[in-house]
């Protein structure tokens, strides 16, 4: 058939053009936040060793309501959050919001089955393209996290014996986004940004990984509002002193 020929520069609509087939791999740079009551905020503590983050949405399930013998309408649940860390190590911070404890003055000492403290996350993906393989990042933040128990297996040494890893599940609950639904995660996509903006993300990079010269600050992750104030303006809220 002629149709099979069709001469498609002819129509709006692009496909695979060059520079625009893009993908995203990787996971590094990953920071674990914890609340300080002093500074009254989520401070930063670097987390080496991860192998692997899986983001898990769910929810959004469809109710139809019906009526008259029609459907009449659909209603959809409200949409939850969740996902899976693996790592080699994990910081010794950490060991807090995986219900481990160590008692005061007791060296080497760690107690399992402890209460477990709600933490934030913040993690960097690559994005490549057909042209470009470091084109830009993203900047996952997650929100409000705390993990369940996780499974260890421990094996004899052999002749291909391997590193243990680690793993934990985890839920959040949602922060308040002004004007919009409350929320657990937010991502910042890199490629996004213009020359005339790029220095806004810049800016919310030091205050998540902190930064270092005479007016060094302290790393921490900040609420959904702020993160939007730093990408519009490229200027850090200050917040009263606690």
């Amino acid at each position: 058939m002629a149709l099979n020929n069709l001469d498609y520069n002819q129509f709006q609509m692009k496909w695979d053009e060059v520079g625009k087939k893009q993908y995203e791999n990787g996971v590094k740079n990953c920071v674990l936040y914890k609340y300080d009551s002093a500074s009254k905020k989520w401070k930063g503590y670097a987390w080496s060793g991860i192998t692997s983050i899986s983001e898990s949405p769910d929810g959004a399930e469809p109710n139809d309501l019906w009526a008259d013998n029609v459907k009449y309408a659909t209603l959809r649940s409200t949409e939850t959050f969740s996902g899976s860390i693996e790592a080699y190590t994990y910081p010794e911070e950490f060991e807090s919001c995986d219900g481990l404890a160590r008692p005061a003055g007791a060296t080497g000492i760690v107690l399992g089955q402890q209460k477990r403290e709600t933490f934030r996350l913040c993690y960097r993906t690559e994005i490549g393209n057909d042209q470009d393989s470091d084109a830009g990042f993203k900047i996952h933040l997650v929100y409000n996290c705390t993990c369940s128990p996780s499974e260890k297996s421990y094996e004899t040494r052999n002749d291909d014996s391997d590193a243990i890893t680690f793993s934990w599940d985890f839920d959040t609950t949602p922060v308040k986004v002004t004007g919009y639904k409350d929320t657990s995660v937010i991502t910042i996509d890199s490629t996004d940004f213009t020359t005339e903006n790029e220095t806004n993300l810049t800016t919310l990079l030091g205050v998540l990984y902190g930064t270092t010269g005479d007016n060094a600050t302290d790393a921490y992750m900040p609420d959904p509002d702020e993160v939007i104030t730093i990408i519009k303006t490229g200027s850090v809220p200050v917040k009263p002193n606690p």
